[in-house]
C-alpha cells in the first residue's frame, strides 16, 4: 500500500527543482536516491530525487530527468507516494492513513462517530469526524490516547464541540 508522503506545489528556478510540502512528519522522508511514485496505483509514474535542500523554510527537490522548469511544469500540484513499510515514524506521529476510520471514544467509551479525515492547518491539525465534518483539533489537551491496533481515538472534548 502506498501513501501520500508530499506534494510538489510548484516549479522553482531554472533548474527544475521543485517546492514541495512534505505531509506532517514526513520532511525526512525526502532523500536523494529515493524513489516517489505519482500515483497510489501499481505502475503509477516514478520520480528518482537528484537533490533536496530548503530555502526560506521551504523544501526544494529535484528528480532525474527534470532538468527545466518546462520539463517540470506538468508536475505542479502532483502527489508523491511512497510504500507504507518505507516510512518512518516517530513516537505518537501518525499517517492520515491510519486515522481515517477510527472511532472517536469519549471517557466512558461512548462513540461519537468516526474519522472520516484529516485536515492541517497551521495552528494544529485536526480530525475531520462524521457525515457534517465537525472538526476536533488534535491535541494533548483533547486527544487521550490513539490505539490504531484498537481501531480507537479517546477523547476528553468540551460541551458542544461535536
Amino acid at each position: 500500500m502506498r501513501v501520500v508522503v508530499g506534494r510538489l506545489t510548484g516549479v522553482f528556478g531554472v533548474r527544475g527543482e521543485f517546492k514541495c510540502r512534505p505531509a506532517p512528519g514526513e520532511a525526512d522522508a525526502f532523500a536523494v536516491g529515493r524513489s516517489f511514485a505519482l500515483g497510489a496505483e501499481p505502475g503509477a509514474r516514478e520520480l528518482r530525487c537528484r537533490s533536496v535542500r530548503r530555502h526560506h523554510e521551504k523544501l526544494l527537490v529535484a528528480f532525474e530527468g527534470i532538468d527545466t522548469p518546462e520539463d517540470g511544469r506538468a508536475l505542479a500540484n502532483a502527489r508523491l507516494y511512497a510504500e507504507r513499510g518505507e516510512v518512518e515514524l516517530g513516537p505518537g506521529e501518525y499517517l492520515d492513513a491510519d486515522l481515517i476510520g477510527l472511532r472517536l471514544l469519549d471517557e466512558a467509551g461512548t462513540e461519537l462517530g468516526r474519522v472520516t479525515g484529516v485536515q492541517h492547518f497551521p495552528a494544529q491539525d485536526c480530525l475531520v469526524v462524521g457525515p457534517a465534518g465537525a472538526l476536533v483539533p488534535l491535541v494533548k489537551a483533547f486527544v487521550r490516547r490513539i490505539d490504531v491496533a484498537a481501531g480507537a481515538i479517546e477523547v476528553t472534548l468540551p460541551e458542544g464541540l461535536l
